[in-house]
């Protein structure tokens, strides 16, 4: 069986991060191991105050020094949500012990909507660019790509300007870069992607659901990982995610909580096509 390590936090209510990563990973057949980065009540975002945080940067080392002496090894590596510096550090360290023969999965989270997350710096910045150097994918949405690349954040793009942009986040050393959020109209939104070795680029559509639903950046990124550890081709692998993220949006009512996530559970029934392949 294939196996995965995810790298980021915990929130125990509000479908996010961890919660999301493990249940959809493994829906796919893949064995999900999780090295926690920090336990949150709730998830930060709008919606919840009052919450409660437990850091747990300094048990990372620990983790990575037993598995190291047990002889582990993982067919791809993927971090969330990162809430510092020193984590940031960490984990490149992480890549140094277990990700020179797997997949390298960075979803740089620091962003949304033209703005960097409260408590994170431009050292977090320059040090998140220095980790997705080292990845063999990135996923960055459209805020935390303006951020990657030094450049203004616009929501609508044409596609030669997405195509640009692919190309430069390429430049910082990652073959296989991945941009969410990405509309060229207005009225759809999907994906894009860029294989540098081979110049393609690749791209997935859905009619734009006009309000926001918390976690879908975790539901993405943790299908895309489960489709390249299962070594499908970075089209098919976008065009999954694509798909299943905009099915899990739509299985959720608008109700206006959209601060507890998606009902992501409904679809994950999609994914167990994958979990006999191995």
């Amino acid at each position: 069986m294939k196996k995965v390590v995810t790298i980021q936090d915990i929130s125990c209510f509000g479908k996010c991060s961890l919660t999301v990563a493990l249940p959809v990973i493994s829906a796919m057949g893949i064995e999900t191991a999780v090295i926690p980065t920090a336990v949150l009540s709730t998830h930060t975002g709008e919606g919840f105050s009052g919450y409660t945080f437990r850091d747990l940067t300094g048990d990372i080392p620990g983790i990575s020094e037993h598995w190291k002496r047990m002889g582990l090894s993982f067919d791809a590596v993927y971090t969330g949500y990162l809430g510092s510096v020193d984590q940031v550090r960490i984990v490149s360290d992480f890549f140094g012990d277990f990700g020179r023969d797997c997949a390298v999965i960075v979803d740089p989270v620091m962003g949304d909507r033209g703005r960097l997350y409260a408590g994170f710096t431009d050292t977090f910045v320059s040090e998140m660019r220095k980790l997705c150097a080292s990845a063999d994918h990135i996923i960055p949405n459209l805020t935390e790509a303006s951020l990657l690349l030094g450049t203004p954040y616009r929501e609508v793009f044409t596609e030669e300007e997405v195509k640009d942009i692919l190309r430069r986040l390429a430049g910082l050393g990652c073959p296989a870069p991945v941009l969410t959020g990405v509309s060229y109209d207005g009225q759809h939104q999907g994906a894009a992607a860029y294989d540098s070795a081979t110049g393609e680029f690749f791209s997935s559509f859905r009619r734009q659901v006009n309000r926001q639903v918390h976690g879908t950046g975790d539901i993405f990124a943790s299908v895309f990982t489960g489709m390249i550890t299962h070594g499908k081709s970075l089209g098919e692998a976008v065009e999954t995610a694509v798909g299943f993220t905009y099915d899990c949006i739509e299985a959720t009512p608008d109700d206006g909580e959209c601060w507890y996530g998606s009902c992501f559970e409904r679809c994950l029934g999609e994914l167990t096509v994958y979990a006999s392949e191995d």
